[in-house]
C-alpha cells in the first residue's frame, strides 16, 4: 500500500499526528507530511475525516521521471582486482538497458584501478566511473557513501545495482538513507515492468524465510536501487572489442569524510570459499549423517575435481564450514553440475541452487522437495549409494 497526503484537502487538524503509533507524521506548511518512520500501516487514513489521506498513489497524476536514464552498477574492486559480482551485475544491467534503450554505466572507487576500465567495458559497460583517490584504496562506509551520492545526484540514473557482498550491504543502505530511496535487499531476479509507463524494476527477493518470492518496485521515486547476492546472475562473455567511455573523477573529500584511520591489515591464513564460480559442486545435507559420510562426499568431489559444499543443517552440525554453506542464508551457486546428497530441498536452500544446469538428488525419501527441481534422482541410501557412484564415475575418468 502506498500512502498520498492531498494538501488541497488537508486542514492540519493534527489528528493524524495524534494517532499515528510510530510518530511519522508532522504538519509542515499547514499539510500533514510523512516521515522516513512511516511503516504505511493505515492509522492515518482511517482516522482522516478530510480524506485527505489516500491508500492509493495512483489517484494521483503519473510522476515524470524522464530526467533519470541509465543503468549503473557499483564494480567492487579489492587490492587492484575487481569482484567477480561486478561483472555478473554488467551481464544483467546490459539486458536491462537495452529493453529501456539507455546506457550501462560502472562506477569504481580506489586507488591506481584505472586499469579495470577495460575489463568493465568488455563486460557491458558503455561509461565507466573511475573514483580515484589514495585514500579510497580500502574501503570505508562514509568516505565512499560521500563520493558515489554526490556521482548519483549529479547524473541521476534510473536503477543502481550493487553486489550483496560486505562492504555492498555496508554501502547500499547508507546511500539509501543518504538519498532517501528505497532499496530491495538480496534480489534474485530483475525485469523491467513494460505494462508501466514509467517502466519501473520489478525486484524479485525471498521473503519470509524463504517461504515465499516477493516482487518489489519503486513507484515514483529514483533511482531504483538493489542488491544482488554473487552467483545469482550470470555475466555476459568478455568482449575486447567494445567501445567505452570513461571518465576519471577527483572526488571532493576532507577529513570529516574519513571517521575510521586504518592502522594496520592482517589477513586470515584459511582462505574463504568461493561456490560461485564453480562448474561442479557436491553437497551434503541431514541425510549424510555426519563426518563419516562427508568423507564420502569429499571422495567424490576429488574425483570429480569439483567443490564441496552443504546445507545449513550440516553447517549447524558441524560437517562442513560456515564458508561452504550454500542456500539463502549461505552462497548462491550455478555449476554445471550440482549433486545434492541427503538434502531434503527446503526453499531456502533450494533459492540457492536453481541457476544450476544440472541437477542430481540422492536422498532415500522419494517425496524429499530436492526431487521437484532435480533433473536426475537416486532414491537410496547415500552411505551405499556414494562409494558406488565414485567408482563407476573414476572408471569412466
Amino acid at each position: 500500500m502506498a500512502v498520498w497526503i492531498d494538501p488541497e484537502k488537508c486542514n492540519a487538524c493534527k489528528v493524524c499526528v495524534r494517532v499515528c503509533p510510530y510518530g511519522a507524521v508532522e504538519i509542515v506548511d499547514d499539510c500533514a507530511r510523512q516521515t522516513e518512520r512511516c511503516t504505511m500501516c493505515g492509522v492515518c487514513i482511517e482516522s482522516c475525516k478530510q480524506q485527505a489521506i489516500l491508500s492509493d498513489a495512483r489517484q494521483r497524476s503519473i510522476p515524470d521521471l524522464s530526467g533519470y536514464r541509465g543503468v549503473w552498477v557499483f564494480a567492487e574492486q579489492q587490492n587492484g582486482h575487481l569482484k567477480r559480482v561486478g561483472l555478473e551485475l554488467l551481464g544483467r544491467a546490459r539486458i536491462l538497458a537495452d529493453e529501456l534503450g539507455q546506457e550501462v554505466s560502472a562506477v569504481l572507487a580506489g586507488h591506481r584501478i584505472r586499469h579495470l576500465a577495460s575489463d568493465l567495458v568488455a563486460g557491458g559497460a558503455d561509461v565507466v566511473f573511475i573514483i580515484e583517490d589514495p585514500r579510497l584504496g580500502h574501503y570505508q562506509t562514509s568516505s565512499y557513501t560521500k563520493v558515489l551520492s554526490d556521482l548519483i545526484r549529479e547524473h541521476s540514473p534510473a536503477v543502481i545495482l550493487i553486489g550483496a557482498t560486505h562492504a555492498g550491504r555496508d554501502l547500499a543502505p547508507r546511500l539509501s538513507r543518504r538519498l532517501r530511496l528505497g532499496l530491495t535487499a538480496d534480489c534474485t531476479g530483475l525485469e523491467i515492468d513494460h505494462m508501466d509507463p514509467n517502466r519501473n524494476l520489478l525486484q524479485t527477493r525471498p521473503a519470509f524465510g524463504g517461504d515465499i518470492m516477493a516482487t518489489i518496485f519503486t513507484a515514483g521515486v529514483r533511482p531504483q536501487m538493489a542488491t544482488i547476492r554473487p552467483g545469482v546472475m550470470e555475466p555476459m562473455p568478455a568482449d575486447v572489442m567494445r567501445k567505452g567511455q570513461v571518465h576519471t573523477i577527483r572526488p571532493d573529500l576532507d577529513s570529516n569524510d574519513f571517521r575510521i584511520t586504518l592502522l594496520n591489515m592482517v589477513r586470515e591464513a584459511e582462505q574463504t570459499a568461493d561456490l560461485s564460480t564453480a562448474k561442479i559442486v557436491v553437497a551434503g545435507g541431514r541425510g549424510v549423517g555426519g563426518g563419516e559420510g562427508f568423507g564420502l562426499l569429499e571422495n567424490l568431489a576429488q574425483t570429480l575435481k569439483a567443490e564441496l559444499g552443504g546445507s545449513r543443517v550440516a553447517v549447524e552440525e558441524g560437517w562442513i564450514s560456515p564458508d561452504r554453506q550454500i542456500g539463502q542464508t549461505g552462497q548462491t551457486v550455478r555449476p554445471e553440475l550440482y549433486i545434492a546428497c541427503g538434502i531434503s530441498g527446503a526453499v531456502q536452500h533450494r533459492a540457492g541452487i536453481l541457476n544450476s544446469r544440472y541437477i542430481v538428488a540422492v536422498n532415500k525419501d522419494p517425496g524429499a522437495p530436492i526431487f521437484a527441481v532435480a533433473d536426475y534422482g537416486l532414491v537410496g541410501d547415500v552411505m551405499e549409494i556414494m562409494p558406488l557412484l565414485t567408482e563407476r564415475i573414476g572408471r569412466l575418468i
